[in-house]
């Protein structure tokens, strides 16, 4: 099953989007952990010392307190003995809830038998203070002192425990923050070049077609319709291609219709037109028997009337193909000068018949150019012969080959009456020749000139003459 443009782009789409929203919660997840710790040390680590803290100060009231009541045998002492003992046991039950390892638990273990031996020591000094019996009590003080050091050292010991366990977890912290930093980095640019794969895949899917489609339309626009289309790609993109095909057949058509009717044109033209002028030739030449001076003069303007019928046709020929593109060009290296003077040979009857004058200037440095020599001497025959017929007998031509930077021009003035301001700008239009002419030679040479890829534009001053300029890339 192939899928359309929209079903790739949302596909893509949506892939990206799930692994923008997975890398998100991957994140996100990364993220509740780090605070999870955090708030360990801020929550349980800062409260478990906070208590050793109570705990110490609590301990340190027990001893104060049952020393004065030793030596006052004053129950208020007695009692804010009780009262530290409480809160020391409190204390000791608070840190055993928080206490999650077992190094923790241990030390409170300790913390805690040790407490319970100073309690009972001062307890049994206690009890022999009230009964008034005799005992040692350097042998209490002692004892008591030793416990206290153990109880103090073992707190002191468990805040250094704490500490410890809060570094090790800010340590932990920092590794477990750069390897997320890794791993992040990793998955954003694993989903970064994926989402680029995708996006490239999708894209080529898209103008890979687009490119052989637009391809083939610069075909069809130099007249190359037989190369068919054949896309296995996307649904669209199949469809326009057979709709192209469709209008390749069509075209194909056309152009068979209208290489037929040129042909048609050529035969049944040409040929009575041929055989018209051909019979007036021989008439004038007296094969049908001598003839007077009225009827040679009659057969003459017959031939010569069948002479510009068949120019015409010509002309209306070439001119059809060269617009429906079906002119053949055959492109060399080639250079303009040898061109212009075989043109000037050409028509050199035409010049001494009406006494022309002509004036060359060929510059000594034309380069070489790309064109096909038969198409811009039929361009030359058109802008000289045109010049001719427009300069008065005994008038003057004018031609002129340069090159610039990156050209070379060729133009072409005359003597005559000049063009008007307002047909100036129509003078390369077909049927728009001024004064005479069947307007058809310019338009050839226009449609000559732009397939070499060149120029051509005129100058004029009415009474004057008129130049025409064309220009080619070297």
């Amino acid at each position: 099953m192939k899928l359309t443009i929209f079903s790739r782009l949302f596909i893509g789409y949506l892939i990206i989007f799930i692994l923008v929203i997975l890398l998100g919660i991957y994140i996100h997840s990364q993220l509740n952990k780090l605070e999870a710790n955090i708030l360990s040390i801020t929550n349980i680590d800062n409260r478990l010392l906070d208590y050793n803290k109570k705990l110490m100060n609590a301990f340190l009231s027990e001893a104060q307190n049952e020393k004065k009541y030793v030596v006052t045998k004053d129950e208020i002492f007695y009692n804010h003995f009780l009262e530290s003992v409480s809160e020391f046991d409190t204390y000791l039950k608070e840190k055993k809830i928080l206490a999650k390892t077992d190094p923790m638990k241990q030390r409170l273990y300790e913390i805690e038998e040790s407490h319970q031996q100073y309690v009972i020591l001062c307890n049994e000094e206690f009890d022999l203070l009230k009964n008034n019996k005799r005992y040692s009590r350097n042998y209490y003080a002692s004892e008591k002192e030793y416990i206290s050091s153990l109880l103090l050292e073992q707190l002191k010991e468990f805040k250094s425990l704490i500490e410890n366990n809060s570094f090790e977890t800010i340590k932990r912290l920092g590794v477990e923050g750069m390897n997320v930093r890794k791993i992040n980095i990793i998955i954003t640019a694993v989903t970064l070049i994926f989402s680029i794969t995708i996006a490239v895949l999708i894209t080529r899917s898209i103008t890979k077609p687009i490119t052989i489609m637009r391809k083939k339309t610069r075909d069809i626009a130099k007249g190359l319709y037989n190369r068919q289309i054949k896309l296995l790609s996307l649904p669209e993109m199949d469809e326009l291609a057979t709709d192209i095909n469709d209008m390749c057949r069509k075209l194909m058509e056309t152009d068979k219709i209208k290489s037929d009717f040129f042909s048609l044109m050529s035969h049944e033209l040409r040929t009575p037109l041929t055989s018209i002028k051909e019979g007036t030739n021989l008439l004038l030449e007296g094969i049908g028997g001598e003839i007077n001076e009225k009827q040679e003069k009659l057969l003459t303007i017959i031939n010569e009337e069948s002479n510009r019928l068949i120019n015409l046709v010509n002309s209306i020929l070439d001119l059809s193909k060269m617009e429906a593109g079906m002119t053949e060009y055959r492109f060399m290296q080639a250079d303009v000068i040898p061109l212009i003077d075989k043109t000037l040979s050409e028509i050199e009857p035409l010049i001494k018949a009406k006494d022309i004058a002509t004036e060359l200037f060929m510059a000594k440095d034309m380069p070489y150019v790309r064109i096909d020599p038969e198409r811009i001497l039929q361009a030359l025959r058109n802008l000289i012969g045109n010049a001719i017929k427009f300069s008065p007998k005994r008038g003057k031509i004018h031609i002129k080959a340069i090159r610039k930077q990156t050209t070379i021009e060729v133009s072409v003035s005359d003597s005559g009456p000049g063009i008007s301001s307002e047909e100036l700008p129509r003078v390369f239009d077909k049927f728009q020749s001024p004064k005479m002419g069947t307007g058809l030679g310019l338009a050839i040479v226009k449609n000559i000139i732009q397939s070499h890829g060149g120029k051509i534009w005129a100058e004029s001053t009415p009474g004057k003459g008129s130049t025409f300029i064309f220009s080619l890339p070297v």
